[in-house]
């Protein structure tokens, strides 16, 4: 599945302050090594490296257009291409992040349980993943897909089971003998344009159909599921509002008196 930065980047602001959130709750002055994994276009990686100048910053994500995306910043974040279930954990890593990137990997508990166990001491892991795979926009693209027009095209393609309760990432820190700090919050997005939502869906949760489908029954498909998110998510004076849910859980290894 190839990746559009400049898709996914049209809501930058709105998918920016989950990070932002996220990383307040990370408190450390000097760390060596800072590691952002699922890094997309990179800007956000970019302000870890402001955050922290003096630590080594690394950018790392599967997709290649998005790593071309990061390179062309210029900033002095070391961006590559790499599947970061193949990621080996560095001995002197003092922050790992993930940011909206463990959802898309099946057993992606399996996968934070082993790097919360690797962290090392005085370590910090966060990570955040949406929760709103039950919400409307989500369902109804998986009933169209389940339709009898294109449930044949689209069998398998979208995964109709959402992240687990806020509760199982803590549990996982917390069986690493982590400090855990985990929430959830709700935002209320307020967008701009016409079908804003279907625009939302094509940088993300909408990608795995668009690349299974022909060209022209990707339009089609698109101009029915525009007309189902238009009724469920009604255009306002001020603006469409969308709201998301997204789970975040911070870990953090003290040091512990045997």
């Amino acid at each position: 599945m190839r990746w559009d930065p400049q898709q996914y980047g049209r809501f930058a602001e709105e998918r920016g302050r989950p990070f932002l959130d996220l990383m307040q709750r990370v408190c450390i002055q000097r760390p060596r090594r800072v590691v952002d994994l699922g890094c997309g276009p990179g800007k956000l990686s970019a302000l870890l490296a402001e955050r922290w100048p003096s630590a080594v910053v690394e950018g790392l994500d599967s997709s290649a257009e998005m790593i071309e995306a990061a390179l062309a910043l210029g900033s002095r974040v070391g961006f590559r291409v790499e599947d970061i279930v193949e990621w080996t954990m560095p001995a002197d890593i003092d922050v790992l992040v993930s940011n909206a990137t463990l959802h898309w990997i099946p057993g992606h508990l399996d996968l934070l349980a082993r790097w919360a166990a690797q962290l090392p001491v005085g370590g910090w892991l966060a990570v955040q993943v949406p929760g709103n795979f039950d919400s409307p926009s989500h369902a109804l693209m998986r009933s169209l897909a389940s339709s009898p027009r294109w449930a044949g095209s689209l069998a398998g393609v979208l995964r109709h089971h959402s992240v687990p309760a806020p509760s199982s990432y803590a549990a996982i820190l917390l069986d690493a003998d982590l400090v855990a700090d985990v929430w959830e919050s709700t935002y209320l997005h307020v967008l701009a344009g016409s079908d804003p939502v279907l625009e939302w869906l094509r940088g993300t949760g909408l990608r795995p159909v668009l690349a299974a489908l022909a060209p022209d029954d990707a339009l089609e498909f698109e101009r029915r599921l525009a007309t189902l998110l238009r009724a469920a998510y009604p255009a306002t004076q001020g603006g469409t509002l969308l709201p998301f849910r997204r789970i975040f859980a911070v870990g953090h290894r003290v040091d512990r008196p045997a």
